[in-house]
């Protein structure tokens, strides 16, 4: 499934991030924590308990507080 809007095509900075291994690690972050919460949720319905259920909203919970802290550090990265 492709993104509704690109994500790392068509912008170009004029300056490189100060850290752009961070930068990358971020980009990485946001990418590979979006992937897992798609598919801990796609797995929600076919959950057999209600404790099933509820650990997988737990991972998606801490996940989902992982890619905001990822999305706002990569913000402040790329804004200075």
């Amino acid at each position: 499934m492709k993104a509704p809007f690109p994500i790392r095509e068509g912008v170009e900075r004029f300056l490189p991030a100060d850290d752009p291994v961070l930068e990358e690690v971020l980009v990485w972050t946001i990418s590979r924590d979006s992937l897992d919460m798609r598919r801990l949720l796609e797995w929600l319905p076919q959950a057999q308990s209600v404790r099933e259920r509820r650990v997988l909203l737990e991972r998606v919970e801490l996940l989902s507080k992982e890619l905001e802290q990822a999305v706002n550090k990569l913000a402040i990265l790329q804004s200075g």
